[in-house]
């Protein structure tokens, strides 16, 4: 089944984060949207709420807070903001489209499991509304090449607004961390496999206590082919159709047969 069709130069789009209303990367993206949609909301994160993953907030009430036409924050997370968008705020004219981010970081391979940005555009695709979560890939202590998204993102919208995507499914770009002249292009992968968390940083605090810090760094390797890592290690704009049914048909049918 496929979602309602819709004209990207006539839509109403609604826009969220995981890093909060006065992220760079969503103030880029409204520049970018500024030209190419007919009108933008913006619901977003009170607070950063990075790795928060598809966390729901349901053991005290929200706050939506009126910034400017359009423009709100909620005091919860990526999924809050995009449910309170759709269910509240926009309920009489609901978005044709949700965008998140643009993220300050990639969210590729497992990064997609953690991932406040990409929950956002799967909260939007659990409610019906076509979505897609944009990250630009940087490096720790280098300066982020917002530049590059600020480029490609026009044609990467333009093109995947042509046409529709399956109800269920969301799309995952990664933009990559070179400059804008030196991308090689736009592919469309499948999700790669790169484990957070290996590298874990122990120490003691000055109560004597001691304490271990999850670290941000991966363990690089060689990945696979057509994979969104191998993608943008190689400069190329990465987009990902993601589905939102974890089930794993293969493993499906055997287990059935086994239990039958």
């Amino acid at each position: 089944m496929a979602a309602k069709r819709f004209s990207l130069a006539r839509a109403r789009v609604l826009l969220s984060n995981d890093d909060g209303l006065n992220a760079p990367g969503l103030k880029l993206l409204e520049k970018v949207l500024a030209s190419l949609v007919r009108e933008v909301w913006v619901v977003a994160p009170e607070t950063e709420q990075s790795a928060t993953s598809h966390s729901l907030t349901l053991r005290r009430p929200l706050r939506i807070r009126h910034v400017s036409e359009h423009r709100f924050t909620i005091d919860g997370t990526p999924t809050d903001s995009v449910l309170m968008g759709i269910n509240e705020l926009m309920k009489d004219h609901p978005p044709d489209l949700v965008i998140s981010g643009i993220n300050r970081g990639g969210n590729v391979g497992e990064d997609v499991t953690y991932s406040g940005t990409v929950a956002a555009a799967m909260e939007g695709t659990l409610l019906g509304v076509p979505s897609i979560a944009l990250s630009q890939v940087c490096a720790d202590g280098h300066p982020v090449k917002w530049a590059t998204a600020e480029k490609w993102a026009p044609k990467v919208l333009k093109t995947l607004c042509k046409g529709l995507w399956p109800a269920g499914v969301l799309v995952n770009v990664n933009f990559p961390d070179v400059m804008a002249g030196r991308v090689t292009g736009i592919e469309v992968t499948r999700q790669g496999r790169r484990k957070i968390g290996s590298d874990l940083v122990s120490g003691v605090d000055p109560r004597g206590e001691p304490y271990y810090w999850i670290g941000a760094q991966r363990r690089e390797q060689d990945y696979r082919s057509g994979s969104d890592l191998e993608a943008i290690l190689r400069g190329a704009v990465s987009v990902t159709p993601l589905t939102m049914d974890l089930t794993h048909a293969p493993t499906l049918k055997k287990l059935r047969d086994r239990f039958a």
